[in-house]
């Protein structure tokens, strides 16, 4: 059955079900259906049966060639790796963060999150910006050496790679494993302590396995990210290094080979779709019943030399990690050439060649903002109709099976990488009635399926707190469901959902995965331009990928700021 065949049946299925009170349900699933599935359904016809009927031919090239298999075993290894080295790097601020108040610890809390909602490109600019060849480090070492060829050559390294993912994902880490740690009873590590155990083994007897759902959730994330790694190989990387997911770029970009870009992007489907579920029941098994306290028991200041000494040694190393590049992008966005100072941002709004074909990189600010701000409409209003329909009234398990259902199947584009959402677009739709190839209306679609699961999880949490006294009393009054919803619930989750809309416009601001393989020439995005200007030689072309690397890093950081003045307590779940 084709793709196009299986969709009508699915609708036509959608439209049958007993869903009568559930009417806001339709639109969200109907989009989920053929901007998620079908595109990925059609990646699966098209790399199992490119001509309509069985053919292996793709998967015999992937598995009969070493190229591929040794792809397969970097992005594995890669991932693993780097997985490692952020639990490494951010066990220690998770524990000085669960167990110790300091001055400026909120700061720094804050401080350390930016880099998580950093675009992977930008990350990628910074570690240029900081370790390069051109970099921030080398320039100073050169002048104070008096080298004149750069010392350290990162560029294209898998250790450049390697700290740059690290960089962008040890907040995972810190805050999940830090948030369950700072509400865990110390009396059962201190009543191990009495009975003869030593600290070290107090922690891994005791606290490491009560930490073990929250630090598989986060060695996970950390793994799935890596694992689908696209930005950072891509531009760090040097052409030396390729994912399955730059190998799936490549090969729809430049060698226009779908059907095998197709069957790469199946297996990464099937290889991080396995290690959700197998986390799922690992997660479940492991989760037990636990003694929480409230912080203001379980934190305290530090007391001996030794407690602070503990603190700074864990806070140095992640501190320089996670703002140096950030640090060095913004000043090497201003030193770098001969010109120096605001002369590169000027540029950005200049047409040098006075060509009228030229697209200044102005515009592609322009075209983020727009493609932002119509992403935070849709995905806001798909994301409410979603957490009204899940939040629903009464306790959950009265819930219908479908209902509860919802929330998984709304989660499911998370693991979803966004090249492979990119390339399911292109073979999809690309014929009537969903002819939209070509058109800008595409990377909305795409965003808002990347920001939809953020804006859900943002404002169910708030929805479910609504007491339902207030909702039944409105009734009995003679309010009917809308005015409910206005009067009642919408004052009350307004800060959630502006939350939700904040991510979404971040996200889509620094979207790249999909982006790169579907926008058109005539309509760049922030992150697509800074790649292509790092590809054009030149320093003017590097000083200006430098300079709109920096606005993307203020605008994701004003945004993330605005997050935390948005969020109520601990509602949300991101």
């Amino acid at each position: 059955m084709s793709p196009r065949k299986w969709v009508s049946g699915q609708a036509g299925r959608l439209l049958r079900l007993p869903l009568a009170h559930l009417p806001l349900a339709y639109l969200p699933l109907a989009y989920l259906l053929l901007f998620y599935f079908y595109p990925l359904a059609s990646i699966l016809a098209l790399s199992l049966a490119p001509q309509g009927w069985p053919d292996l031919t793709s998967l015999a090239r992937l598995v009969g060639s070493s190229y591929y298999l040794d792809i397969f075993w970097f992005t594995t290894w890669q991932a693993a790796l780097s997985t490692l080295l952020t639990v490494a790097l951010g066990m220690p601020g998770a524990y000085v963060f669960a167990r110790y108040r300091f001055p400026a610890r909120s700061l720094l809390e804050a401080l350390i999150t930016v880099p998580f909602v950093l675009p992977t490109v930008v990350v990628a600019v910074a570690f240029t910006a900081l370790l390069g060849p051109r970099g921030w480090l080398n320039a100073t070492l050169m002048r104070l050496l008096g080298l004149e060829r750069p010392p350290l050559d990162v560029q294209g390294t898998l250790t450049a790679i390697l700290l740059a993912h690290v960089f962008y994902n040890a907040v995972l880490v810190v805050r999940m494993v830090g948030t369950q740690w700072a509400n865990l009873d110390p009396a059962l590590a201190e009543a191990a302590r009495m009975l003869g155990a030593g600290r070290l083994r107090a922690f891994r007897e005791v606290t490491l396995p009560l930490l073990g759902p929250s630090l598989g959730a986060a060695a996970l994330l950390t793994f799935i990210f890596c694992f689908t790694s696209f930005g950072v190989v891509l531009i760090l990387g040097g052409g030396h290094y390729a994912t399955l997911e730059v190998e799936i770029y490549y090969r729809t970009t430049r060698l226009l080979d779908l059907p095998l870009a197709a069957t790469l992007a199946l297996v990464q489907i099937v290889v991080v779709f396995g290690l959700m579920t197998a986390y799922t029941r690992i997660q479940a098994r492991l989760a037990v019943p636990q003694p929480l306290r409230p912080r203001r028991v379980t934190q305290r200041r530090p007391r001996a030399v030794g407690e602070w000494a503990l603190l700074v040694a864990a806070l140095i190393p992640l501190l320089l990690l996670l703002l140096s590049p950030l640090a060095a992008l913004a000043e090497r966005s201003l030193t770098v050439g001969e010109v120096g100072g605001p002369a590169h941002y000027r540029a950005l709004f200049a047409n040098p060649r006075g060509s009228i074909f030229y697209v200044p990189p102005v515009a592609a600010v322009r075209n983020s903002l727009l493609f932002a701000l119509a992403t935070v409409g849709l995905s806001v209003t798909l994301g409410m109709m979603v957490a009204v329909t899940i939040a629903g009234r009464g306790a959950m398990k009265s819930r219908p099976r479908r209902v509860r259902l919802m929330d998984p199947l709304f989660m499911l584009p998370l693991g979803t990488s966004a090249v492979t959402l990119g390339l399911g677009y292109i073979v999809a739709l690309d014929e009537p009635p969903l002819n939209l190839r070509t058109s800008p209306v595409l990377i909305v679609l795409a965003h808002t399926l990347v920001a939809l699961p953020f804006v859900v999880r943002s404002v169910l949490p708030a929805l479910r707190s609504i007491q339902p006294q207030l909702q039944e009393a409105a009734a009995v009054l003679g309010a009917p469901p809308w005015r409910v919803f206005r009067e009642i619930d919408l004052p009350i989750v307004a800060r959630a959902v502006a939350v939700g809309a904040v991510f979404a416009f971040t996200i889509s601001m620094g979207e790249f995965g999909a982006t790169s393989l579907l926008v058109r020439p005539q309509f760049p995005t922030l992150p697509v331009a800074i790649y292509r200007l790092l590809g054009q030689p030149g320093v003017t072309n590097y000083g200006q990928a430098l300079a709109m690397s920096t606005l993307l890093m203020l605008v994701c950081t004003a945004g993330f700021l605005l997050i935390e003045r948005f969020r109520v307590g601990e509602t949300g779940e991101f």
